[in-house]
């Protein structure tokens, strides 16, 4: 794993300040430790910090083709590298290391564009080419890599892994665009391909970008992939879990590729232990793993993960994070440059700084809930789906948003008494429901805590047309496959990837997902419903598959997550923190929102009336952000 960044002049080819591109580049020191290197020439300026996982006597970058024509700077792992070397050398091209990065460049001269089409991992990437004048970028189909980039005023293109190096440059205005905080107080992240500042952008998932010199403004990304919901596989139950296995065995063989001490993380739920089992039917020795247990007893899954542990005699180390574990709100907001509030970044952190003390390169169980049907909020929808489905929305959205409206929120209620929210879903089409269910803070509040300036700003924008964009692309009408696209598409990489590439990219440690291995995607999304959610049942087909493997009482039981106690934190430590950072911070500084409801929910919350722990942190780590970058 590395760390990758570069200047392009696209009006010419001015001289690239070698002080500013090092001072870019070791922005990202932390991503990659081992070395660095830079290439400059006229109008062009790449740099890299990196990670030593393979090759590592003769894998430094920059990395030139045998004529120094083509240079790269990449971050992430091609896993099929070894198949595409003797198919590259029959085509004429020399080698001159091991490493899966010289793949890159070879690629690119024999089939140009294309050649990311032939790319099996996790990358981002950009490759200069000298002779063709062309700045190629690129980022892997499920954006597990990170790449931002930004075209200043005077024609200089910068990029780099983390945001932090592009704002390394100087030239970057840091204006922030309201759309981008609108879609962080509704999803709890900024969605590709909107950038926190209007002046940059993220690369999205599977999409190249191709820069050269002389237009005013930068072409379009092109997307090279996406999943298909066909849904049309025919298989028996048996077949079914014999084919998953092989290609879960064939996924995870190919990530355990490294020359550098390897593991994998193990919270004792399904997707993590699944990773396990089958890495150590793959060893020749114990598999490292490791395990975060928590002090509150409501979030600790310590117990599960020993039990896997214990089954397969792994090397296994565990650390203990305390209740009030909240020290870390300000080193996150600095981690993730953008606004992120995703609290389980907290004990993903701790995670991955045990992790680093014994391996530089941690398999993961991520992806596992988005393509096996694994969240909760699946079987909600589905269910609401149902009586959606008994009622056309033209007679829907005037019952049920009057009952919505008129019906009291009681969080403190029995669940049979929160009717609320299922009202107000059954008032909405399935795009607009899922993108309420899942809203960090949903539209009636965010409308409250948002000034009438604010507001003037959006134009109209919500953050539901994030969904929307990407439901049309969906292809089917399926209700569980189009919730699991637009997660694909947003959830997973906005949040899940998002945090552990931080989090890890922190301690300089590699983290691999065989569960987003793209020929994986694609084939669980062929699979009909039936086979990944059975009434309430959640991964049906990754349970069954794995009940050979694993307890059954690992895989069937009620699914915990990766939290942290945050009601009890603003009730009870942070309790005069959160007055002083939401009623007197650099958020009510900006003029964008409005004191008093964001008082009225800080005072709900302390007397118990209500839960608003999660408006709360997203608040607190907006305020964190302003702070860091100075703005606001």
């Amino acid at each position: 794993m590395c760390g990758i960044t570069g200047i392009f002049d696209t009006r010419g080819k001015r001289e690239i300040d070698r002080a500013v591109l090092h001072r870019m580049n070791e922005s990202q020191f932390h991503r990659g430790p081992d070395e660095g290197g830079l290439h400059i020439e006229p109008g062009v300026g790449l740099g890299h910090r990196r990670l030593s996982i393979i090759d590592l006597s003769t894998g430094q970058q920059p990395l030139y083709n045998e004529d120094n024509s083509v240079c790269v700077v990449f971050n992430g792992e091609i896993y099929n590298y070894q198949e595409l070397i003797p198919e590259l050398q029959a085509l004429g091209h020399v080698f001159h290391t091991r490493s899966d990065t010289e793949v890159i460049v070879h690629a690119w001269e024999a089939w140009g564009e294309a050649c990311v089409d032939r790319f099996r991992g996790m990358f981002a990437f950009a490759l200069w080419d000298r002779n063709r004048d062309t700045l190629f970028l690129a980022r892997d189909r499920l954006g597990v890599k990170p790449l931002f980039y930004a075209l200043l005023d005077d024609g200089t293109f910068l990029f780099g892994s983390e945001l932090k190096s592009i704002l390394a440059h100087g030239g970057l205005k840091r204006d922030i665009d309201p759309l981008a905080v609108e879609e962080y107080f509704a999803l709890g992240y900024v969605a590709e391909p909107r950038c926190i500042f209007r002046q940059a952008k993220k690369l999205p998932p599977a999409c190249t970008l191709k820069v050269g010199r002389g237009g005013t403004a930068l072409p379009e990304p092109r997307e090279y992939w996406d999943v298909r919901f066909s849904l049309n596989a025919q298989l028996s139950v048996d077949e079914a879990c014999h084919e998953l296995e092989r290609r879960l065995t064939e996924s995870i063989r190919l990530r355990m590729i490294s020359e550098v001490p390897l593991g994998a993380f193990l919270s004792g739920g399904v997707d993590s232990s699944a990773v396990v089992a089958m890495m150590a039917g793959l060893s020749n020795e114990p598999v490292n793993t490791c395990s975060i247990s928590f002090a509150d007893p409501a979030y600790d899954e310590a117990a599960f993960a020993q039990k896997v542990a214990d089954r397969y005699q792994t090397r296994h180390f565990v650390d203990r994070v305390e209740s009030d574990d909240f020290d870390l709100i300000d080193t996150l907001a600095r981690l993730y440059d953008e606004p992120y509030a995703d609290s389980s970044a907290i004990p993903t952190y701790r995670v991955c700084q045990l992790a680093r003390k014994h391996v530089t390169v941690a398999l993961s169980g991520d992806g596992g809930d988005e393509s096996f049907g694994g969240y909760r909020r699946y079987w909600l929808h589905m269910m609401e789906e149902k009586m959606r489905s008994a009622l056309p929305l033209g007679l829907r959205r005037p019952l049920f948003g009057t009952l919505g409206r008129l019906y009291p929120k009681a969080d403190w209620a029995p669940r049979m008494f929160r009717a609320k929210t299922t009202f107000e879903a059954l008032a909405r089409n399935s795009v607009e429901a899922y993108f309420h269910s899942i809203s960090v803070i949903r539209n009636v509040q965010r409308g409250q805590i948002y000034s009438d300036a604010f507001k003037a700003e959006l134009g109209g924008y919500s953050a539901q047309e994030v969904f929307e964009r990407h439901a049309a692309k969906a292809g089917t009408d399926d209700p569980l496959a189009l919730i699991q696209y637009i997660d694909l598409h947003t959830y997973l990489i906005g949040d899940i990837n998002t945090k552990v590439d931080r989090a890890s990219m922190a301690h300089s440690l590699e983290v691999r997902e065989p569960l987003m291995d793209h020929p994986l995607v694609e084939w669980l999304a062929t699979l009909p419903t039936s086979l990944k959610m059975r009434g309430a049942e959640s991964k049906y087909l990754l349970k069954k598959a794995m009940e050979p493997h694993l307890p059954r009482d690992i895989m069937y039981r009620p699914k915990m997550g990766f939290a942290v106690p945050l009601a009890r934190w603003f009730r009870g430590p942070l309790r005069q923190r959160v007055r002083d950072e939401l009623l007197g911070g650099p958020m009510l500084d900006t003029g964008w929102f409005n004191r008093d409801a964001i008082q009225q929910i800080v005072e709900q919350h302390e007397s118990g009336i209500r839960d608003h722990s999660t408006p709360i942190w997203v608040m607190l780590m907006f305020n964190a952000f302003l702070r860091n970058n100075e703005v606001g």
